[in-house]
């Protein structure tokens, strides 16, 4: 099921909302299960199962990490939790790529296993994990099945993010607050989210369809899907962690923020800050550090470095390209901290070019279907193989769609946001922002609501990670 669909907006979750708050506080958690699981098994009812499976094994490993964590048996099992975790992970996403890449090296013909990816495996494993790992770094494991079910599983967060820590909601699950005002601002937060994806996201991605098909590609038409593509996915992402973390104030809980404006980094340094904070901080906290991150010297760092973004670009997805494109962040993130921080700094707007040109070029690869095809549209970005400068149909999309395009732009960095809080500051414009902002949100949901109607299906872009 799909956030941005009238089945969800206007039958699943308005059901799901007066459930949950007509029951007593300790049935709320039931309800968010039960409704999580219709969610997710919406689509994929056979998927249910092994999600379950998963949960399961991770509490039962919780409880024996927790009994035997003072020992090293304790060391022990936490890792074959996580192995076994993994191994779903590995059997579903990965096996196909990596029995087809030992076949061509090998010369054998092993059968290749092919299996249909389960929505939101990569997300909700590393949520056991990182459950599993907290328990035995201190945290107190969950007893009640139903609370770990509910964490695991819960809907606004379970296919796309953010990665939410077991360390950051366990008192959540049991103590958390409900208020108008908390639903207030997650409603807000998740109608601005839905309309990041559906008026901006969609329709950036219809663009880079177009450039797809098009048999008449030129330099500036690559250079168009290149920009196109970095604002959708941004918009597609964090347009979705919105209204996860919308949903989950809503229902009392306060998720960790995704994204901050990524786009107005000064550095790839501070990119990885500000783009999917929940893994960036994961792989930091259960990858980076435990293998030694800076503690080791400069030369065990930029290896920490390296694993970790291969693991990072690996994690995105089965193929070679995302493997690269994982590579050339570790590159760019050890060529930084060995000396390009410290000229980047003496210049914001060639810091910020810098930036931007690596990330658009690294989000070229990202999107290729294959290594082939990637390297295709870096050698059109270049104008090699003769193609011409302009065409009429880059500049026939260029025109139809600039008011996309500069509203994402505009959107991608923060100047309304601040423009509206410094409104909000003074007291005249605080009533007027106060009466117009439920109009607006209206008018908005409205709107939205006529692109559906009238629209076709257009999933999130990191559902398939």
């Amino acid at each position: 099921m799909l956030f941005s669909s009238i089945s969800f907006l206007y039958y699943f979750l308005p059901l799901t909302l007066v459930l949950y708050f007509l029951v007593p506080k300790r049935g709320k958690n039931a309800v968010l299960l039960l409704a999580s699981l219709i969610f997710y098994g919406w689509g994929e009812p056979k998927y249910v199962l092994l999600m379950g499976l998963s949960i399961l094994l991770g509490y039962g490993f919780g409880l024996l990490v927790e009994k035997y964590r003072e020992r090293k048996a304790g060391k022990v099992i936490c890792g074959i939790s996580a192995g076994i975790s993994l191994s779903f992970l590995l059997c579903f996403k990965y096996a196909f790529f990596l029995i087809g890449n030992f076949n061509a090296v090998t010369g054998l013909g092993l059968p290749l296993w092919r299996l249909a990816l389960p929505i939101g495996i990569s997300f909700y494993t590393f949520q056991i994990i990182s459950y599993t790992v907290d328990v035995y770094r201190g945290q107190a494991a969950q007893r009640n099945l139903l609370h770990l079910a509910a964490y695991v599983a819960m809907f606004p967060q379970l296919i796309a993010g953010p990665i939410v820590r077991y360390c950051d909601i366990a008192e959540q699950l049991t103590k958390r607050k409900h208020s108008f005002h908390g639903a207030a601002l997650g409603i807000r937060r998740f109608v601005i989210g839905l309309g990041k994806k559906i008026l901006i996201a969609n329709q950036l991605g219809e663009l880079c369809a177009v450039f797809r098909a098009s048999q008449e590609k030129s330099v500036l038409f690559y250079w168009l899907y290149a920009v196109s593509f970095a604002l959708h996915i941004y918009f597609d992402f964090s347009g979705y962690s919105d209204m996860a973390i919308g949903l989950g104030r809503v229902f009392g809980f306060q998720f960790p923020e995704n994204f901050n404006y990524p786009y107005i980094s000064a550095s790839i340094t501070e990119f990885w800050r500000r783009w999917h904070i929940s893994l960036g901080t994961w792989f930091r906290d259960y990858v980076y550090i435990p293998l030694g991150g800076n503690r080791r010297g400069r030369g065990r760092q930029l290896v920490n470095i390296l694993i970790v973004w291969m693991l990072t670009g690996f994690w995105h997805g089965a193929a070679w390209n995302f493997i690269l494109w994982g590579l050339i962040f570790a590159f760019l993130l050890t060529v930084e901290k060995l000396w390009l921080l410290t000229l980047l700094e003496k210049s914001r707007f060639l810091s910020h070019a810098y930036t931007l040109f690596f990330v658009m070029i690294s989000f070229v690869i990202f999107n290729g279907e294959s290594l082939e095809q990637a390297f295709s549209d870096l050698a059109g970005l270049a104008g090699a193989g003769g193609i011409p400068l302009v065409s009429a149909e880059a500049l026939y999309c260029l025109r139809s769609f600039a008011v996309v395009l500069v509203t994402g732009v505009i959107g991608a960095a923060p100047a309304v946001r601040s423009l509206a809080g410094k409104i909000a500051q003074k007291p005249a414009g605080g009533r007027l922002l106060n009466l117009l902002e439920p109009v607006a949100l209206a008018g908005l949901l409205l709107v939205m609501t006529a692109y559906l109607v009238d629209g076709s299906f257009n999933p999130f872009l990191y559902f398939r990670f």
